[in-house]
C-alpha cells in the first residue's frame, strides 16, 4: 500500500499591517493542527497586491511570531517572487482552453443586475471572444457545466455551492496586471505540498472556485478546515481597515492565552499566567478540531 502522505499545513498572511488578533486566531489553529497531527507548519507572505502592503510589515509579522513561539519549518515563501510560476499556470490554462480574455469593467458586470454570494455573477459576455474594439482588461477562467462543488470542512462540516450561478467566471489575471488571489493560492499550495489547509472562514466562500481550478490545472485538493472568524463590536473582521490593534511582544502570553480560548481550548486557569512555550505545548496536547466553535464568526474577546 502506498504509504500516506504527511501531514503539511501553512500559514499565509498578507503585510498589509502588523499580526492582529484575527490573524493570531489563524496562525495559532493552524500552527496547532500541525504540530498535533506530527506535520510541518510553512509560512507564506501573500504579498501580491502591492498597493496594499506596508512597508516592514512582513519583517514585523515574523517577529512577531517568532516571539509569540510559533516556529514554521523552512525558507518564508514570498508571492512576489513567484510571478513565473503564475504565468506558467495561466498558460497552461489558455492553452487548454479553460482561460479566456474579458474586457468587462466592474460597472458593466454590476449593470447586469444578477446577484451572486459575493457582489454581482460575471454573466460571460466574453465567453465567445471579446466585443469588437475592445482589448482585454483580465483573464478568466471558465465555470460552465461546475455544478455544485462541496467539500467536507473539517470544523464547518459540509460546504459548497454552484459556482458557475453563484460567482460566475472568475478572474485569474487582474486589469492591473496582478495575478489574482484565487490562481496564486491553488499554485502555491500544490507546489509546496499543502495536505491541510487550515484559515479563517471569512475564505470558506472561495473554496470551491478552488476545487475547480485544482481539477482544471491537474492539482491535487488539500483537506480544509475553516475557523471562526475575529470580528469587532460593530461585526466588522478585524483588519488594517477597521483598526484593529496589533499583537506586542510584550502581550504574548495573554495574546496566545486569547486565542486559544477563541478556539475553544481555554488554558486551565492553574496556567494564568504562563509562557508562550507551556501554552503551545498544552495546546498541542489538547487540540481537538471537535472543540473549535462552528460560527463563522465571533466576536473579539475583551482586552
Amino acid at each position: 500500500m502506498p504509504r500516506p502522505v504527511p501531514y503539511r499545513g501553512r500559514f499565509a498572511p498578507s503585510p498589509t499591517g502588523p499580526l492582529h488578533f484575527g490573524s493570531l486566531v489563524a496562525a495559532v489553529g493552524s500552527w496547532l493542527d500541525a504540530r498535533a497531527h506530527g506535520g510541518e507548519w510553512l509560512l507564506r507572505m501573500e504579498d501580491l497586491d502591492t498597493p496594499r502592503i506596508v512597508p516592514g510589515a512582513a519583517d514585523d509579522i515574523l517577529r512577531t511570531l517568532e516571539a509569540l513561539g510559533l516556529t514554521w519549518d523552512g525558507p518564508v515563501v514570498r508571492q512576489s517572487q513567484r510571478h513565473d510560476a503564475y504565468h506558467a499556470a495561466l498558460h497552461a490554462l489558455k492553452q487548454a482552453h479553460r482561460a479566456y480574455p474579458c474586457a468587462c469593467s466592474r460597472k458593466e458586470i454590476a449593470d447586469s443586475g444578477i446577484a451572486g454570494i459575493e457582489g454581482y455573477v460575471y454573466p460571460g459576455t466574453c465567453r465567445a471572444g471579446l466585443p469588437a474594439g475592445r482589448a482585454a482588461r483580465a483573464w478568466r477562467l471558465d465555470t460552465r457545466g461546475s455544478g455544485v462543488i462541496g467539500f467536507d470542512d473539517a470544523v464547518q462540516g459540509r460546504v459548497g455551492h454552484d459556482v458557475e450561478h453563484a460567482i460566475g467566471d472568475f478572474v485569474l489575471y487582474r486589469a492591473d496586471g496582478l495575478t489574482a488571489y484565487q490562481l496564486a493560492v491553488v499554485v502555491d499550495d500544490a507546489e509546496q505540498g499543502i495536505t491541510d489547509v487550515v484559515r479563517g472562514a471569512d475564505l470558506i466562500d472561495s473554496t470551491p472556485r478552488q476545487l475547480w481550478l485544482q481539477q482544471a490545472l491537474g492539482l491535487p485538493t488539500p483537506r480544509y478546515a475553516h475557523l471562526p472568524v475575529a470580528v469587532n463590536a460593530a461585526g466588522e473582521k478585524l483588519s488594517k481597515q477597521t483598526l484593529a490593534p496589533a499583537v506586542v511582544a510584550r502581550e504574548c502570553s495573554r495574546a496566545l492565552a486569547a486565542a486559544l480560548a477563541f478556539l475553544g481550548h481555554a488554558p486551565p486557569p492553574s496556567m494564568t499566567p504562563a509562557r508562550p512555550a507551556e501554552l503551545l505545548l498544552w495546546g498541542t496536547a489538547h487540540w481537538d478540531r471537535a472543540r473549535v466553535p462552528r460560527a463563522r464568526t465571533q466576536p473579539t474577546p475583551p482586552a
